[in-house]
């Protein structure tokens, strides 16, 4: 199929409506700048990392942060405010992505709706690894072994991408989480309604007592409850942070046309199920004042599922499962940050924004000096062998919060740009391979509502006698770098933001058109399974 088809409607790219300068606009501009990156991602990778590749230790340990600090109703409501967030920006990066899958994802397209210097790097690798001595410390109370564990971790986590075998390593991750965290919320449900072994009938018990909601620091009334409520939030954001790897994903992504916008109606799925149902089954299983929650103290601290199921009287169920299946969460989220982080550096360099030497790549694609360079920041996650593996986890995963959410404030500001410039274009965007009836709407509400929740996050320090050095700098250090290093680029650059009249939207169509196929019918029943579960679902 043309260029030419492809534009006037036939493979639901554009409208019939766009003239014909346009078209030979495309047809010689047809050639990506730079395309080195091989897409050699299939269908069940983008599912499968669609679905599960962030789930790991936001939902599994630092949920505990959050239930302690909001109690189960405040954690709950928590987890649906960002939620939706995570969703409008999703359905924004989605549409984008849908029609533009470049290398580079939403830094790439930045630069085309926004600004050059309008883009920024952001990793979540050394909270993981960080992690990985809190989680094992609940087996192993020798924490003189700290060091083992991450540099354990961080072996598999960079084999698995130096290897360029992250797709087939994220799919068999993924599939074993999914499976995991379906068994631990069926299980959640047996607890609850007293199928342990202590036969003990939960219900809503921790809703009554100690309640619904924390008095944070014990400030009374509802300001104290609306304050532990908004201190979910930054550690909620966590558990979410990182859904945006679809869009990074996508210029490595085999039929991008035909998987992405799938695996982008997904995330609902993943919200709601696992997200939202996993929350509340934490909720109900665990008191908020558990003393199992606290994770600063340095040693121990078990995900709120291991605790619920140790207080049940399940006495083999916690020692099985966390050392079977807590590295394979661990690995799998750490190793999608580093995926992650690689290509957003590799992105950066083919816009111009990060050392041309980070596009180097070897015969199969890989980014090697951008992935090298990635790779460097995972040292950090030593810091915790001396100041305790769960303070540092609680620093990191606070920066990689408030990074996150700057980055999902990027996406969504960029979109609306996008959306400005489809419109001054006249392109129809019901055409478009992916388009949602909630835009521009829900695109303004994760602009505005990620920079409210950045600018208010550390909050908690100004309090009388709460001043901490270090809370204050991991929380407002993010923020501070952004608009820093935006200047800086602008500075640098000396280029205008780019005019709606002027945004350009045909660029690379040509290997995108050239890589958008039919999926051949499937020949037998399992075949029909397989891709129901895979790819419909």
């Amino acid at each position: 199929m043309s260029i030419k088809d492809q534009v006037s409607g036939n493979n639901g790219a554009l409208g019939s409506d766009i003239c014909t300068d346009k078209v030979d606009h495309v047809e010689s501009n047809s050639r990506p700048p730079h395309q080195a990156l091989q897409r050699q991602l299939k269908n069940r990778h983008i599912a499968m990392i669609s679905i599960g590749g962030v789930i790991g230790t936001g939902l599994f340990l630092n949920s505990a942060n959050a239930l302690r600090h909001g109690g189960p109703v405040g954690l709950l409501l928590g987890y649906v405010v960002i939620g939706s967030i995570c969703y409008s920006v999703m359905i924004s990066l989605g549409e984008m992505i849908s029609y533009l899958p470049v290398p580079g994802g939403h830094i790439k397209l930045a630069e085309r709706f926004v600004d050059p210097a309008f883009s920024f790097w952001t990793f979540a690798l050394p909270a993981e690894l960080s992690a990985a001595a809190v989680l094992i410390d609940f087996w192993d109370k020798n924490t003189n072994l700290n060091s083992a564990w991450v540099t354990i971790c961080l072996v598999v986590v960079i084999a698995i991408n130096f290897m360029g075998a992250y797709g087939e390593a994220e799919f068999l991750f993924a599939s074993i989480k999914v499976l995991t965290i379906t068994g631990l919320i069926i299980l959640g449900i047996v607890l609850d309604l007293g199928g342990g072994p202590d036969h003990d009938r939960i219900g809503f018990r921790f809703w009554k007592h100690p309640g619904p909601f924390v008095q944070f620091d014990g400030i009374a009334g509802a300001k104290g409850r609306f304050l532990g409520w908004w201190a979910v939030l930054i550690q909620a954001a966590f558990s979410f942070i990182g859904t945006e790897i679809v869009a990074i994903a996508a210029g490595e992504a085999k039929n991008p046309r035909r998987n992405l916008p799938k695996a982008i109606r997904r995330v609902y799925i993943r919200i709601l199920l696992f997200y939202i149902g996993g929350v509340t089954i934490i909720g109900l299983l665990v008191s908020s004042n558990d003393s199992g929650l606290a994770l600063g103290n340095g040693t121990a601290a078990a995900s709120p599922f291991v605790i619920a199921i140790k207080r049940s009287g399940i006495k083999a169920l916690p020692q099985v499962w966390g050392p079977k299946r807590l590295p394979n969460f661990l690995h799998s989220a750490a190793s999608s940050d580093l995926y992650t982080s690689s290509r957003a550096l590799y992105g950066l360099a083919i816009a111009g924004n990060a050392p041309s030497i980070c596009k180097k790549t070897l015969r199969n694609g890989l980014p090697v000096v951008a992935l090298a360079v990635s790779t460097s920041f995972t040292l950090l996650a030593y810091m915790g062998v001396h100041s305790g593996s769960g303070k540092v986890f609680n620093w990191f995963s606070n920066m990689t919060s408030v990074s996150g959410l700057l980055t999902w404030f990027g996406i969504s500001y960029t979109y609306t740009r996008f959306y400005a410039g489809v419109k001054a274009q006249g392109i129809d965007r019901k055409k478009l391979p992916f388009s949602s009836p909630l835009q521009p709407f829900a695109a303004w509400y994760g602009t505005i509502s990620c920079l409210v929740i950045c600018l208010f996050n550390g909050w908690s320090v100004f309090l009388r006698g709460k001043w901490n050095t270090a809370d204050f700098i991991t929380s407002y250090l993010p923020l501070a770098l952004f608009p820093l290093l935006y200047i800086a680029a602008k500075v640098q650059t000396r280029v205008p933001a780019v005019k709606v009249s002027k945004m350009d939207f045909y660029t690379g169509l040509a290997e995108i058109e050239a890589s958008t196929y039919d999926e051949p019918p499937p020949r037998n029943k399992v075949e029909v399974f397989w891709r129901w579960l895979v790819s419909d679902y």
